[in-house]
């Protein structure tokens, strides 16, 4: 099966135990340890391929965007590594077709989960990582990245920006931001919101669109530049 693999994306790994311990579900291998003697479970392989693949998307982005702000890098950043995104790139590698899970969930349903997925990418880069080293993993990755950037900018692809700015205020001073809509203009069939951004009292950011949720999405990316501003009001 790794062989396969391997054949597949264009990659022979020094160690191949490696790749076939990223494609060993958690219930596979509580459910059958007898059959893979020597080998884990994808747990820790993903656990480092999460790291790996932030920082390969990280730097891909600094050097390709060498005018956005950290706010905006951050944001296309988590656009790239969401769930969703990391699973569509494992759907074109057909890792689900090569993932060995407990016979009581191995259902199609089962294989194409998007957590599940992202589970296996991940844990396929941390193989790599581990096996061949960072380049290679920057040199398997960034046609993912370029194949779905274009995407993201025009946003066809979602950048949840409220997601991130949630983060960054619950980082520095433990509150959750709330939304409150201060305005509705435009006929009925063409309306435009204008919500507001706060923590607590605090207005951090405006933002307008056709729907509630699109103004708070631009919100937040308001909200987003002001706190990389040292001279604005973020908390």
């Amino acid at each position: 099966m790794a062989n396969r693999l391997e054949e597949q994306i264009g990659i022979t790994f020094r160690e191949v135990r490696l790749l076939e311990s990223a494609l060993i579900h958690r219930s596979f291998f509580h459910e059958h340890p007898e059959r893979i003697p020597g080998l884990s479970s994808n747990e820790r392989l993903e656990f480092l391929g999460d790291a790996v693949l932030n920082l390969v998307t990280a730097a891909w982005l600094y050097k390709r965007y060498p005018t956005r702000t950290e706010g905006e890098l951050t944001a296309l950043r988590a656009a790239l590594v969401r769930t969703s995104t990391l699973a569509d790139f494992a759907r074109q590698l057909k890792l689900g077709a090569y993932v060995r899970i407990s016979r009581g969930e191995d259902t199609p349903a089962a294989r194409d989960r998007a957590p599940l997925l992202a589970d296996l990418f991940e844990a396929l880069l941390g193989a790599l990582f581990l096996d061949q080293g960072l380049e290679a993993v920057q040199t398997f990755v960034t046609p993912f990245l370029e194949g779905r950037i274009e995407a993201v900018i025009s946003g066809t692809a979602h950048v949840d920006y409220r997601t991130r700015l949630q983060e960054q205020v619950q980082a520095r001073v433990g509150l959750t931001p709330h939304y409150r809509t201060v305005g509705v203009s435009g006929p009925d069939h063409q309306r435009e919101f204008t919500l507001e951004v706060c923590v607590g009292e605090q207005r951090l950011g405006v933002g307008r669109g056709p729907s509630k949720q699109v103004a708070a999405q631009a919100a937040a990316r308001v909200a987003l530049g002001l706190m990389e501003d040292p001279e604005g009001a973020a908390p």
